[in-house]
């Protein structure tokens, strides 16, 4: 199995403009590859600018903004290229394309590290900062999976929240559960019948 690390990608297409995306990048011996899906901006972006910053973070609300249309988080210039990182990253990684392998539908974007840079202190886990990140990758299928999936795994989720959650990870949590319900009520409308309760 690749091992694959979550993170909020950072990249910029010729003009300046600034696309942020949450997206796991897959290990691969010294370096790192993205494969985000066709059609995306990572995707045009980094066409015209073969550079992506991996941000390491672990405010949960900008994984959960980006699945919710929150997605104008601050930046902060890294010295020496066209894309910025995030000014929430504990540390980042500048990724620079060297080779792209085109399926047609997922290209992977093969990156070697040009440079790393630690910015603040982790100072330890919080099990609703996970639970929020399962939440915003299972909100990113919603589509492609079967409602009494989506329910047994919020229910599951949600005792974390209830039991470790500050501030920060109940506002991502009830972005994504809005998002959910959403979900849920366009395909009520269709005649199926299920109720999403939220925890907070």
């Amino acid at each position: 199995m690749p091992y694959i690390r979550e993170t909020i990608i950072t990249t910029a297409d010729k003009s300046g403009n600034v696309h942020i995306a949450p997206i796991g990048i897959i290990a691969e011996k010294d370096g790192w590859i993205i494969a985000p899906f066709r059609p995306s901006t990572t995707l045009d972006n980094l066409a015209q600018v073969p550079f992506a910053i991996a941000n390491y973070t672990d405010d949960a609300r900008i994984f959960a903004g980006c699945l919710t249309g929150r997605k104008d988080w601050p930046t902060v210039v890294v010295k020496g290229y066209a894309v910025p990182r995030l000014k929430a990253a504990l540390a980042h990684s500048v990724l620079e394309v060297v080779r792209v392998d085109d399926d047609g539908l997922r290209p992977r974007h093969f990156c070697r590290v040009a440079s790393e840079e630690t910015h603040a202190p982790f100072t330890g886990f919080n099990r609703a900062k996970a639970a929020v990140l399962e939440l915003a990758i299972l909100v990113s299928r919603l589509g492609m999976l079967p409602r009494d999936k989506i329910e047994a795994e919020i229910a599951y989720l949600t005792i974390s929240i209830d039991k470790t959650a500050g501030p920060e990870e109940r506002e991502a949590w009830g972005w994504l559960m809005e998002r959910v319900a959403s979900h849920f009520a366009d395909t009520d409308a269709k005649g199926e019948d299920v109720q999403v309760k939220s925890a907070v």
